[in-house]
This record gives structure tokens, C-alpha cells and sequence, in this order.
């Protein structure tokens, strides 16, 4: 694991929803990897190589006047991590089918008991985007089906998929961090079947899926939606997250040129899950 530095971010915000939900979307396409909801607020971290003394200039949340948002930021060296994510982290259930949880919570009696130790990745199940994918996977046959799990984080989506009965997976994520934390939490769910894989989608050429898992942003899914329309067998699933209500048109849009077919929309506090057939 890297002895990389974190700067920590802490922003007091006034009302709290949309605005949390809209700064974390636009923090996370400047370079910060991991949130923390707080009771007034927000902690975003960046790594102190990705940041600049500019990094919030076009946080454009910060300069319409429509909430009141304060922040403070301080330097936070790694060790720190994970007593804040003890401090933070809460176990979720979905559906009450699948628990999502840390190793110092105690085990749920749920269908599903799933362990993950965050550290600076993106995937507990807590945000809405994270959710809603899991809810898709309890809802779909996922036995004996070819997965993606595209932009795995903490490769919570590709355990779950494996934990009902899916084979071969491939969990990629372009981030050294997650890709380290997704070995880890592959093999603390005694996962036999996902391979990781560091890197983006040129590493999807010649694989095909029987379903594809992408929670990614907005514009990395516009980017690689027709690399994922070619991976898709006849018949396979798309199931896509990471973006707002807005946003469906535009989505909704380059699938159709790929020829998949709206099947699904899920949608949690203006977040939005869609699910697509070949």
C-alpha cells in the first residue's frame, strides 16, 4: 500500500440536500476520491499529489450564492484513514437481502453479509448511486453469468455478483488505490472467481459479458458506453449509475445509437440507476 498524503476537506453545508449530493459530483471530477456524510455537512479527501492550492475554483456549487457552504481543509497523512473510517463508518442493509459492513461490525443475519474495508475508495453501498446498483444485482439472475464490474472502487458490486452465483467477473478500476482495496476485500469475502484488473476500458478489447456493472460519472460513461455495447453478449445486461436526472437524455441518447434497449430506471435523491438490454 502507497504512504500517500491526504488533504481533508470539511464543509459545513446549509441546506444539506441537493447541495451534498451536487458537491460531491463535482468534487469527484476534480480529483477527490472519498466522502464522508456528516449531520451538517460533508469530509472530502484528495491525495495531496492530485491537489493544488486551486483544486475548488471550479466547484461551481461554491459560487451560486443558492447555500450556505464554509469550509476548512487540513493535511491528513494516511495512517489517520482508518480511524475515521471506524469513527464514520455505519453497516447498511438493502432490501433487507444484503448487508454491507466493516470487519469491526457484527455479522447481519441477512441473505447476503458482505465485508468491506473502505479505506479511500468509493463503494460502501451508502451512496445512493452504490445502492441502487446493488438493488439492481438482487433483482436480476446474476448464476453462472460473465460480469463486469466497471469502476469497481471497493469491488462491493463484483463480491455481491459472485455471492449470487456469477462466474467469471473482471473488477477494473483506473485508480492504484481501489485497486489495491478491491484485492483486499476480494479476499476477505473469500471471493474464487473475480480477477482485478488496474487500468480503463482499453482494457475491455476482445471480453465479452453476459452483464456489465458501471458506476461511474456522467462523462467517463458517455466516453466508454459503445466500448461496453461491444462487450455485451446478445442478450446481456447493462446496468449503469454514477449520474443525475438530468443527465438521463444524454445517456438515454448514446445507448441508442448502440442499440441497447431501456429496460429499468431506479432513482434515489435525484440519483439515477438505468438498466439496459442488448
Amino acid at each position: 500500500m502507497s504512504n500517500n498524503h491526504y488533504i481533508g476537506y470539511y464543509f459545513k453545508v446549509s441546506p444539506l440536500q441537493p447541495a451534498v449530493d451536487i458537491l460531491i459530483a463535482e468534487l469527484a471530477e476534480v480529483g477527490f476520491e472519498s466522502f464522508v456524510e456528516q449531520d451538517d455537512g460533508l469530509e472530502a479527501y484528495i491525495q495531496k499529489s492530485d491537489w493544488h492550492p486551486a483544486i475548488l475554483q471550479d466547484i461551481q456549487i461554491l459560487n451560486t450564492g443558492t447555500f450556505n457552504i464554509h469550509y476548512t481543509s487540513q493535511d491528513i497523512p494516511q495512517t489517520n484513514w482508518n480511524e475515521t473510517w471506524e469513527k464514520n463508518f455505519k453497516p447498511i442493509v438493502v432490501d433487507n437481502t444484503c448487508a454491507v459492513r466493516a470487519p469491526f461490525h457484527e455479522p447481519f443475519n441477512t441473505k447476503y453479509d458482505i465485508v468491506i474495508e473502505p479505506k479511500m475508495s468509493f463503494g460502501t453501498g451508502h451512496h445512493e448511486t452504490t445502492h441502487m446498483m446493488i438493488q439492481h444485482i438482487l433483482n436480476n439472475d446474476f448464476k453462472n453469468k460473465s460480469v463486469l464490474d466497471m469502476g469497481c472502487g471497493t469491488a462491493v458490486l463484483a463480491i455481491l455478483a459472485e455471492l449470487s452465483g456469477a462466474k467469471p467477473i473482471d473488477a477494473i478500476d483506473i485508480d492504484n488505490w481501489c485497486y489495491q482495496n478491491s484485492l483486499e476485500n476480494i479476499e476477505r469475502n473469500n471471493c474464487k472467481h473475480v480477477a482485478v484488473l488496474e487500468g480503463d476500458a482499453s482494457l475491455l478489447k476482445n471480453k465479452h459479458y453476459d452483464i456489465i456493472l458501471a458506476n461511474i460519472n456522467r462523462n467517463i460513461l458517455l466516453r466508454d458506453l459503445k466500448t461496453y455495447a461491444t462487450c455485451l453478449n446478445k442478450g446481456g445486461i447493462l446496468i449503469l449509475s454514477g449520474f443525475y436526472t438530468d443527465d438521463i437524455p444524454a445517456i438515454q441518447a448514446e445507448c441508442d445509437l448502440n442499440m441497447l434497449k431501456f429496460e429499468e430506471k431506479l432513482e434515489r435523491n435525484n440519483w439515477v440507476s438505468l438498466k439496459f438490454l442488448n
